[in-house]
């Protein structure tokens, strides 16, 4: 079994401060085997929350693993977001936008889904696609595969943010591809089940895990429980004190590439 800890949506620059020091402790004490950031780690792309980013991630005991969010994209200067729009992540983060990781039971892929052309909606392309399939294709069997993005593959009906361009797209190739799980972020509302179009593709979405813009639910983050057809998700919260609790359950079986929950 590998313990996968899903946080998004820090927002350095906009945080609520006092949650800073339990939502470190509550990762370390938790100890599991990655922690996947699904972008957003700033609120403004200014090097000082970045920096702030980095001093977090330093703190953290296990492996890091992040792709960036379109706040991670400097909006107070248009020349560098069309230019060099990932200069200061690559600088302070880390240089690779779109890092994997593989061992025995787990294979993540991350993708980078930022439109610098449009700067709330984002974009994933073909190529993308098939990278992240080509990458799934390499692994040996049994291992469970999942992909991380800031954008999510599919709204809730009344979800006013736009669908990024390209989803319908992934979706289907994914489908077919052996994605087993897509961990996304975006829309500060954590939520997991199987992608509608795709039910063998397990969506799990992150609320945020700092930031002050609630959006009717706590501050949270999830965490995955990875095993060969099975994946029990944790959902911890900050409600009514400053510390991080599981709030909600939920455990999904794949059967005959479906997934299930149980």
């Amino acid at each position: 079994m590998r313990r996968v800890l899903h946080i998004s949506d820090l927002h350095f620059g906009r945080t609520r401060a006092e949650l800073l020091d339990p939502l470190v402790e509550t990762i370390n004490r938790l100890a599991p085997d990655l922690v996947a950031f699904s972008g957003d780690l700033t609120q403004r792309a200014r090097e000082g929350q970045f920096r702030q980013a980095a001093a977090f991630i330093e703190r953290l005991a296990a492996p890091v693993l992040a792709v960036p969010g379109n706040h991670d994209t400097p909006i107070d200067n248009p020349w560098l977001r069309f230019v060099k729009p990932f200069h200061r992540y690559r600088h302070i983060i880390s240089p690779e936008l779109e890092p994997d990781y593989a061992d025995e039971e787990v294979a993540l892929v991350g993708v980078n889904t930022v439109n610098r052309w449009a700067w709330q909606s984002g974009k994933i392309g073909r190529h993308t696609i098939r990278r992240v399939c080509d990458a799934f294709a390499g692994a040996p069997d049994g291992r469970t595969h999942l992909a991380m993005m800031h954008h999510p593959l599919e709204h809730d009906p009344g979800t006013e943010k736009r669908l990024m361009r390209g989803a319908r797209a992934a979706v289907a190739s994914l489908g077919r591809c052996g994605a087993d799980v897509v961990l996304s972020g975006h829309l500060h509302n954590a939520a997991v089940a199987p992608l509608t179009a795709a039910p063998g593709v397990l969506l799990v979405q992150a609320g945020t895990g700092l930031s002050s813009r609630l959006r009717e639910e706590t501050n949270n983050f999830n965490l995955l429980h990875v095993e060969p057809g099975r994946i029990r998700v944790e959902r911890y919260g900050a409600e009514d004190r400053p510390r991080f609790e599981i709030v909600q359950t939920a455990r999904f079986v794949k059967a005959k590439g479906v997934w299930r929950e149980v």
